[in-house]
Protein backbone atom coordinates (compact mmCIF):
# COMPACT_ATOMS: atom_id res chain seq x y z
CA UNK A 1 0.00 0.00 0.00
CA UNK A 2 1.12 3.24 -0.84
CA UNK A 3 1.95 6.39 1.22
CA UNK A 4 -0.97 9.11 1.29
CA UNK A 5 0.36 12.82 1.06
CA UNK A 6 -1.36 15.39 3.21
CA UNK A 7 -0.66 18.84 1.23
CA UNK A 8 -2.46 21.46 3.35
CA UNK A 9 -4.34 19.26 6.30
CA UNK A 10 -7.65 20.54 7.29
CA UNK A 11 -8.57 20.18 10.73
CA UNK A 12 -11.40 17.22 11.72
CA UNK A 13 -10.25 15.66 8.31
CA UNK A 14 -8.41 12.22 8.69
CA UNK A 15 -7.18 9.35 6.72
CA UNK A 16 -7.00 5.91 7.43
CA UNK A 17 -5.14 3.27 5.27
CA UNK A 18 -7.43 0.76 4.48
CA UNK A 19 -6.98 -3.30 4.37
CA UNK A 20 -6.81 -5.35 1.47
CA UNK A 21 -6.93 -8.77 2.07
CA UNK A 22 -6.17 -10.95 -1.39
CA UNK A 23 -5.77 -14.46 -2.43
CA UNK A 24 -6.06 -16.52 -5.49
CA UNK A 25 -9.71 -16.38 -5.51
CA UNK A 26 -10.23 -12.12 -5.43
CA UNK A 27 -10.19 -9.63 -2.24
CA UNK A 28 -11.66 -8.20 0.52
CA UNK A 29 -11.61 -4.87 1.35
CA UNK A 30 -11.99 -3.31 5.00
CA UNK A 31 -13.57 -0.06 4.88
CA UNK A 32 -15.14 0.91 8.29
CA UNK A 33 -15.30 -0.70 11.67
CA UNK A 34 -17.37 0.43 14.44
CA UNK A 35 -13.93 0.52 17.07
CA UNK A 36 -12.33 2.65 14.95
CA UNK A 37 -11.92 6.49 16.38
CA UNK A 38 -13.30 7.51 12.68
CA UNK A 39 -16.05 6.08 13.42
CA UNK A 40 -19.19 7.81 15.58
CA UNK A 41 -22.44 6.38 14.47
CA UNK A 42 -24.13 4.81 11.25
CA UNK A 43 -26.17 6.94 9.10
CA UNK A 44 -26.01 5.10 5.97
CA UNK A 45 -23.73 3.85 3.07
CA UNK A 46 -24.39 4.78 -0.39
CA UNK A 47 -22.05 4.49 -3.88
CA UNK A 48 -21.43 7.38 -6.20
CA UNK A 49 -20.13 6.46 -9.52
CA UNK A 50 -18.26 8.70 -11.59
CA UNK A 51 -17.71 8.27 -15.07
CA UNK A 52 -14.21 8.63 -16.48
CA UNK A 53 -12.56 11.94 -16.85
CA UNK A 54 -15.31 13.61 -15.18
CA UNK A 55 -15.82 15.77 -12.09
CA UNK A 56 -18.64 16.07 -9.81
CA UNK A 57 -17.58 19.26 -7.00
CA UNK A 58 -19.15 21.16 -5.59
CA UNK A 59 -20.90 19.82 -1.95
CA UNK A 60 -20.85 20.93 1.59
CA UNK A 61 -22.90 18.73 4.25
CA UNK A 62 -23.85 20.98 7.29
CA UNK A 63 -24.66 17.62 9.54
CA UNK A 64 -22.97 14.94 8.16
CA UNK A 65 -19.81 13.35 8.51
CA UNK A 66 -18.39 11.45 6.03
CA UNK A 67 -16.01 8.74 5.60
CA UNK A 68 -14.86 8.42 1.86
CA UNK A 69 -13.05 5.18 0.02
CA UNK A 70 -13.08 4.22 -3.40
CA UNK A 71 -12.84 0.54 -3.91
CA UNK A 72 -12.88 0.60 -7.63
CA UNK A 73 -10.88 3.12 -9.83
CA UNK A 74 -8.49 6.56 -8.60
CA UNK A 75 -10.19 10.19 -8.22
CA UNK A 76 -8.79 12.93 -6.57
CA UNK A 77 -10.32 14.16 -3.65
CA UNK A 78 -10.26 18.46 -2.70
CA UNK A 79 -11.50 19.73 0.39
CA UNK A 80 -11.76 23.25 1.08
CA UNK A 81 -11.68 24.70 4.52
CA UNK A 82 -14.06 28.32 4.95
CA UNK A 83 -15.14 27.48 8.19
CA UNK A 84 -14.47 31.22 9.70
CA UNK A 85 -13.09 29.71 13.24
CA UNK A 86 -11.12 26.78 11.92
CA UNK A 87 -7.33 27.03 12.24
CA UNK A 88 -6.96 25.72 8.91
CA UNK A 89 -9.84 28.58 7.81
CA UNK A 90 -8.71 28.72 3.55
CA UNK A 91 -6.93 25.51 3.41
CA UNK A 92 -7.15 23.58 0.10
CA UNK A 93 -6.28 20.04 0.92
CA UNK A 94 -6.00 17.56 -2.12
CA UNK A 95 -5.82 13.66 -2.11
CA UNK A 96 -5.46 10.80 -5.07
CA UNK A 97 -7.17 7.84 -3.53
CA UNK A 98 -7.89 4.12 -4.94
CA UNK A 99 -6.88 0.85 -5.77
CA UNK A 100 -4.05 -0.77 -5.84
CA UNK A 101 -1.68 2.38 -4.29
CA UNK A 102 -3.74 4.26 -2.04
CA UNK A 103 -6.67 2.52 -0.19
CA UNK A 104 -7.33 5.10 2.02
CA UNK A 105 -10.46 5.94 4.11
CA UNK A 106 -11.11 9.44 4.43
CA UNK A 107 -13.22 11.10 7.53
CA UNK A 108 -14.34 14.72 6.03
CA UNK A 109 -16.55 16.51 8.75
CA UNK A 110 -19.17 18.39 8.42
CA UNK A 111 -19.34 22.30 6.59
CA UNK A 112 -16.43 21.55 4.27
CA UNK A 113 -16.09 21.89 0.85
CA UNK A 114 -15.43 18.93 -1.42
CA UNK A 115 -15.17 17.63 -4.74
CA UNK A 116 -13.73 14.46 -6.82
CA UNK A 117 -12.51 13.38 -9.96
CA UNK A 118 -11.76 10.22 -11.76
CA UNK A 119 -8.85 10.38 -12.76
CA UNK A 120 -8.95 6.81 -15.07
CA UNK A 121 -10.64 5.61 -18.22
CA UNK A 122 -12.91 3.93 -16.57
CA UNK A 123 -15.57 4.43 -13.96
CA UNK A 124 -14.50 5.32 -10.46
CA UNK A 125 -16.50 3.76 -7.53
CA UNK A 126 -16.81 6.27 -4.58
CA UNK A 127 -18.07 4.27 -1.02
CA UNK A 128 -19.54 6.79 1.33
CA UNK A 129 -20.53 5.55 4.97
CA UNK A 130 -22.28 8.80 6.82
CA UNK A 131 -23.46 9.26 10.09
CA UNK A 132 -26.86 10.56 9.17
CA UNK A 133 -28.98 9.36 6.24
CA UNK A 134 -28.85 11.46 3.25
CA UNK A 135 -31.07 14.50 3.64
CA UNK A 136 -31.24 17.07 0.67
CA UNK A 137 -32.23 19.89 3.11
CA UNK A 138 -28.77 19.63 4.88
CA UNK A 139 -26.43 19.72 2.02
CA UNK A 140 -25.10 23.11 -0.29
CA UNK A 141 -24.10 22.92 -3.97
CA UNK A 142 -22.07 25.55 -5.80
CA UNK A 143 -21.27 24.74 -9.55
CA UNK A 144 -18.00 23.61 -10.26
CA UNK A 145 -17.03 26.91 -11.60
CA UNK A 146 -18.57 29.73 -9.26
CA UNK A 147 -15.25 31.34 -8.66
CA UNK A 148 -16.10 30.78 -4.82
CA UNK A 149 -13.51 28.36 -4.19
CA UNK A 150 -9.86 29.34 -4.82
CA UNK A 151 -9.14 25.97 -6.13
CA UNK A 152 -8.40 25.32 -10.44
CA UNK A 153 -9.51 21.99 -11.48
CA UNK A 154 -7.24 20.16 -14.05
CA UNK A 155 -9.38 19.15 -16.83
CA UNK A 156 -6.92 17.85 -19.21
CA UNK A 157 -6.82 14.89 -16.85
Amino acid sequence: MGSLKEANKIEGVATQPLKEITDSLGSVLHMLRNDSPLFNKFGEIYFSETNPKTIKAWKLHKKITQNIAVPIGKIRLVIYDNRPTSSTHGNIAEYQIGRYSNYYLIHIPPMLWYGFQSLENRKSLIVNCTDLPHDPSESLLLPLDSGEIPFQWDLTK
